[in-house]
């Protein structure tokens, strides 16, 4: 057996003991499962959080992109970082307040029964919406780590998916979220090492900064910092900007992903937010800032971009550059990414199966248990059947539940009270528009997540205005100004 694939599954046995390690602090209760009784230390839940949002399509995804795309891809990275940020100031603390509150174990219920009112219909549009998206999402996280063996190792396309699948099933019925998170904090730090020990020998093999920046300019157009007008339907510097408030939305978009807003959920007391974020995105900017820089450079080593997929320059590149342990490392990185994100997804999915959809609650464990390995059965399975890009099916995904459920979220946290039937109707004209905004192809404009949060939100607070000057109106007051 070849130093690599030591290293490598060495990296993965260590990740799957960490996980199986929380049994010993498992209650055995729905609330311990999915929020781990809301006890998760700030630094856990920010380097949980972060590594469950920077998932295999980081490293698979985005440094594709960067290479095929240049320096412009750093709009990404400004952008998504910039609304993700901005949103968290007004949101993350409301949400954990409001888990409390609530009494709820599940992004749907807290948003459902936000000021104390059952709202079935409501918790049960939520968690459906969740289900399909959050699948989709897990099962792209799972192709994502089969191509990276598949390159290095020459493995079967399927044998990826199902080893992270088998991984997923032993910590997430061992420990459930808890069990989550730990393995989390471990995998960002083999991410955030990985991705610095290539971006490192790639530098110092051009011949330091100076080089590689000499080798980056050589390629035509590759360090203009906006796309090329060809590939923007609003050419010039105003479809930049668009392209850029695009990717701003993108990141704005982290409110509306059950999975990552989750671990903000579970931490132990709602005054410790600020120190949470500020783990999550120190982590955040750097591995973005070396997975963007490793993406520019990519180009230079594999120069030939019309014969290969280029969600595999990553792995490509590691093989060219690299001796094998640390091979082994990049490749367990890469896998870390996808199962840091991939069981995040399926205990959020199996949440709205046994907490949002069903009749009745699940309260016992080893039933829960076996909704989470249902759930994992039925990514393994989208995974096998998966003829699309990694980055094609997170974007899709990604932009579905912001459009969903950010709207929402921001009207709650703005102390709206916008009722069942009107949030369902926000709910899915937020969607409507960004899935219709996308089979138009307009995508490429500028992120189809923007139309439909901003179209959702809209229409929240038409409600919310229109209604307060017919209740004004209906006890003959003036309306108030807004």
């Amino acid at each position: 057996m070849s130093l690599t694939i030591i290293a490598f599954i060495a990296c993965l046995l260590g990740f799957t003991l960490i996980g199986l390690s929380s049994v010993n602090r498992s209650r055995g209760t729905r609330h311990d499962y999915y929020l781990a009784d809301s006890s998760v230390k700030p630094w856990l839940v920010g380097l949980s959080a972060v590594a469950t949002n920077n998932s295999g399509y980081m490293f698979i995804g985005v440094i594709g992109y960067t290479y095929a795309t240049g320096l412009a891809a750093i709009w990404l990275m400004f952008g998504w970082i910039l609304g993700d940020f901005l949103s968290s100031l007004f949101v993350h603390r409301r949400l954990r307040l409001a888990a409390t509150d609530t009494d709820e174990v599940s992004y749907a219920g807290v948003l459902a029964n936000w000021y104390g009112d059952p709202n079935r219909q409501l918790q049960r549009v939520i968690g459906l919406l969740s289900l399909l998206f959050l699948l989709t999402y897990a099962g792209a996280q799972l192709v994502a780590g089969s191509k990276a063996l598949q390159v290095l190792f020459d493995w079967p396309g399927w044998a990826g998916a199902v080893m992270g699948a088998v991984m997923v099933i032993l910590y997430c019925f061992a420990g459930g979220i808890r069990a989550s998170i730990w393995t989390d904090a471990a995998q960002s730090m083999v991410m955030i090492s990985a991705m610095a020990i290539l971006l490192t020998v790639a530098v110092t093999a051009l011949g330091g900064l100076d080089g590689a920046v000499n080798e980056l300019r050589s390629v035509e157009g590759f360090l203009n910092w906006f796309p090329a007008d060809d590939s923007l339907v609003i050419p010039g510097a105003i479809g930049g900007l668009l392209f850029a408030a695009g990717w701003m939305f993108a990141g704005l978009s982290v409110i509306g992903q059950p999975h990552i807003m989750v671990r903000f959920m579970a931490l132990e007391d709602a005054s410790e937010m600020t120190r949470a974020r500020l783990w999550y995105y120190l982590w955040y900017l750097v591995f973005y800032c070396l997975a963007t820089g490793v993406g520019l450079l990519s180009r230079v080593y594999l120069a030939d971009s019309g014969s290969f997929d280029a969600e595999l320059a990553l792995p490509m590149m590691a093989v060219e550059l690299l001796p094998p342990v640390l091979v082994g490392l990049v490749l367990a990185g890469i896998f870390a990414a996808t199962m840091s994100t991939a069981d995040s997804l399926i205990l959020s999915c199996s949440a709205a199966i046994t907490h949002d959809l069903l009749p009745h609650r699940i309260e016992k464990t080893h039933l829960i248990k076996a909704a989470t390995v249902l759930i994992t059965g039925c990514a393994l399975g989208l995974a096998l059947l998966n003829n699309d890009s990694v980055f094609s099916l997170v974007v899709l995904a990604w932009s579905g539940l912001a459009s969903a459920f950010a709207p929402l979220l921001l009207s709650l946290c703005l102390g709206w009270k916008p009722g069942q039937m009107k949030s369902l109707i926000a709910i899915l004209f937020g969607l409507a528009v960004a899935l219709g905004w996308r089979s138009l192809g307009l995508q490429d404009a500028i992120y189809e997540g923007f139309p439909g949060i901003v179209s959702g939100f809209l229409l929240l607070a038409l409600f919310h205005f229109t209604g307060r000057e017919r209740a004004h109106q209906s006890r003959g007051q003036p309306a108030a100004s807004p």
